[in-house]
Parts: C-alpha cells; structure tokens; sequence
C-alpha cells in the first residue's frame, strides 16, 4: 500500500471515530439558521471543535466577524484551502444545506490533522460566512485569505453526486427612484410618479430580454411600489439580478441594465439611487485534475455521479466558491444529500439536510475531500496539470477577479441565486 493509500485510510478512520461529534455540529447548526454575516452560532460552533482539536483558530478573521481560520502541516509544501459555509436563507432556514458544507470542511479539516508530521502539506481550514447573500469570500479575499494558496475546495449538497456545479456569474442590483407625492385625483400635475419610473425601467429591461445572449439572464421584483392609489408614489425600489456566463460579458450587460434604470427617471423626471453589489459572484472555473480525483474518492465511498451531459440547458446557479477558483485551482462538487427530485433553496432540502441522508453526505464528503487534499500533497503530476490548466487562462481570471468587487458598492445585496 502507498503512502497516500495509508493516508487516506487514517482520514477516513479518523472521519469514522469523530462521525457521532460531526453529525452533532451538522444538527446543531441545521437546527439554529442563521443569516449572512450573523452566523454567530455557527461560527462558534464550528471554532470551538477546531479549538478543542488543538489546532489553532483564529475568529473574526479576514475582516468578517463571523469567519475564522486554522492552518497547520509543514510550511513550504503543498498547501490546500478547505472551505465551510454556515450562512442559511431567510425564512426557509438550511434549504441549502450549508450546514453539511460547514460539516464536510470541518471534517475533512479535523481528519488531515491526525497524521501530524507525516501530513505531506499544509491545510488551510477557513469558515467563509456569508455565500447566500454579500459574497463572503471575495471580501476574505480582498484581505488576503487566499493569498499562498495552492488549491482550494469545498463540497456542497443537492440531489444528486455531480463532479462540478454549473455556474454563471451574477451581479444584484438594488433601484430606488424618489419623485414627489400628491392626490392622484385632485392634483396629480403635482406629483412625480416614482412607480411610473420603475414601471418604465422594467419594461425597458423586459425588451432588453430579447437582445441577450442564451447564457445571459436578468430577472427582479418590485420591493415598494407606493402605499395607496390615490398617492401618487414618491418612493419605489426594486432588486434585479444579471446573470452571464463570464465576467467579460457581465459588464457590458450591466452598463445596459444600468441605461434601462436611468431611463425610467429620465422618461418621469424623479430621481434615481442606483446600488450594485459590493462582490460579484463569478462563473466557476473548475480544476478538472483536481475534480477527477474527488470523483474517483467518492466513488470509492459507493457514491455515483449523475453526468454534467444529461443537465437540463440553463440549469445553472451562481456561488462566490466561483471568486476563489479565478484565483487558484478550486473544485466545487456537488454531493447528494436528499432524492433528485427536491431541489436546494426549497423549504423541503431543509428537511432533508438534516436526515439520515444529509448526514451520510456529511460524513462521505467529509472523506472525499480529505482525500483529495492528499492526493493534491502526494501526486506531483496533478498539482502541475492543475496548475497549467489554470495558466491557460489567468489572464482572463486575472480580469474577471479585477471587475468582481466594487468597494462602493452594498454588503447588503448579493447573493448566490443557487437556482
């Protein structure tokens, strides 16, 4: 048996001993949803297991009060980053089972602890709050949480095993229109319509629809329309989405987004507050030598994937995991966790992140990813195939990164869309 082999069966038999502590994390979590950047629970949760696993932890790190960071192995050699997310969704709690992810990293982190001196790298272990809504990631990143990472990965539950999710980008964007109230019905040369301005912008984006590309989307809601019939409205807003499927077409496709907006005030002559997202969530750029040997992993577990093939066209979703892999190679697998046919962000995923399913997932991804993690310290070949295949294309990666954060931009918007 080779070194890795031995590895790999000391992590899966350290999962093993610890899996009745990490189902306990798992439900603790599940059982306490918390929103974007509040994951004080979790993240508490979660640093006192690393704490109690005398490993050293550092909260509140990278600038988010709720993330926190451990690192450990040998400095100058391989080092992995290996992700947990703990943030859930508003009013539907773990329906995307981030409470597995948050299971699955702190397991997998944990496991590749145990062979101490003969750990061939390095393990940065990270929890990354905020991936439902502010993008937590790219704001780590900005203060440096991926800097000297050599590759990072995460795993994150659906319906089915696949070895990589779909991704586009996504940017949100929240309007607000200010005009001037009066009687609708005495007076109403009085007044400037602010819905009237949303009205015209939304359908101005609804005729843009027809002149965008397959892979482009844009989609919003009317968040405050007025507060009576017979007032005219002086305030609205609305928040958008645009989707594409690259940083490059994203912003052209916002610049017209943003005409449409304009013009709704210009046509009503109300004013406009117009506020993009502080991070934008990038397509994701997956390490295919990387991601290969999480399937092989996985499937040694029993697991079985469904092929990216037999996708339903368009079935893709957005994660700020994408803001990472335009910095160093980075998987971002999918790990079954409820039937097929419930979907994530769907009251019922939440049931079933908490179920005898979602914890296998838990403890099988938690394996797969360690895993990995040794054959990316242990496999020369792989780490320089992962590494040319992100050469080939850095210079756009190195563009996508640029155009992905907006310091002027809100903390407050911005979000996954994982559906």
């Amino acid at each position: 048996m080779t070194d890795a082999a031995l590895l790999k069966r000391e992590v899966c038999d350290a999962i093993d001993a610890m899996s009745a502590d990490l189902l306990a994390v798992s439900h603790e979590i599940h059982g306490k949803p918390e929103l974007a950047f509040h994951e004080h629970e979790a993240a508490r949760i979660l640093s006192a297991a690393v704490e109690k696993a005398d490993l050293p932890v550092t909260r509140g790190a990278f600038g988010l009060p709720t993330a926190y960071a451990s690192a450990f192995g040998p400095e100058r050699m391989p080092e992995v980053a290996i992700l947990s997310e703990y943030d859930a969704l508003p009013g539907i709690g773990h329906a995307c089972g981030h409470n597995i992810i948050a299971t699955t990293g702190l397991g997998a982190a944990l496991a590749l602890s145990k062979p101490g001196a003969k750990l061939p790298g390095r393990v940065r272990y990270l929890g990354t709050p905020a991936e439902e809504m502010g993008g937590g990631k790219e704001l780590m990143a900005q203060e440096g949480a991926f800097d000297g990472v050599d590759a990072a990965m995460m795993v994150h539950p659906a319906g089915v095993d696949l070895i990589t999710m779909p991704c586009i980008c996504v940017s949100e964007v929240s309007v607000t229109y200010h005009g001037r109230s009066a009687h609708a019905s005495a007076m109403p040369h009085m007044g400037l319509n602010a819905l009237d301005a949303l009205i015209t912008a939304y359908q101005a984006i609804a005729q843009l629809r027809q002149h965008i590309k397959p892979t482009e989307r844009i989609h919003g809601i009317i968040k405050k329309g007025g507060s009576a019939p017979n007032i005219v409205p002086d305030e609205t807003n609305a928040l958008f989405y645009v989707r594409a499927a690259n940083a490059e077409d994203l912003a052209p496709l916002k610049k017209r987004v943003q005409a449409c907006f304009e013009a709704g005030a210009l046509a009503s002559g109300c004013t406009v507050e117009i506020k993009w997202a502080k991070a934008d969530y990038l397509d994701l750029k997956t390490s295919m030598a990387i991601a290969d040997a999480y399937e092989a992993n996985a499937r040694s577990l029993g697991r079985d994937f469904f092929p990216l093939s037999k996708m339903p066209a368009g079935s893709s979703g957005s994660t700020d995991m994408g803001n990472v892999s335009h910095r160093v190679p980075s998987i971002h697998p999918m790990i079954a966790s409820a039937p097929p046919h419930v979907v994530i962000h769907n009251p019922e995923f939440a049931k079933w992140a908490a179920s005898d399913l979602g914890d296998k997932a838990c403890i099988d991804g938690a394996k797969a990813l360690a895993m990995t993690a040794i054959d990316y310290m242990t496999n020369a070949e792989m780490r320089e195939k992962a590494k040319a295949d992100f050469a080939a294309t850095a210079e756009s990666s190195a563009r996508s990164v640029a155009a992905a954060y907006d310091p002027s931009g809100s903390t407050n918007i911005g979000g996954c869309g994982c559906m």
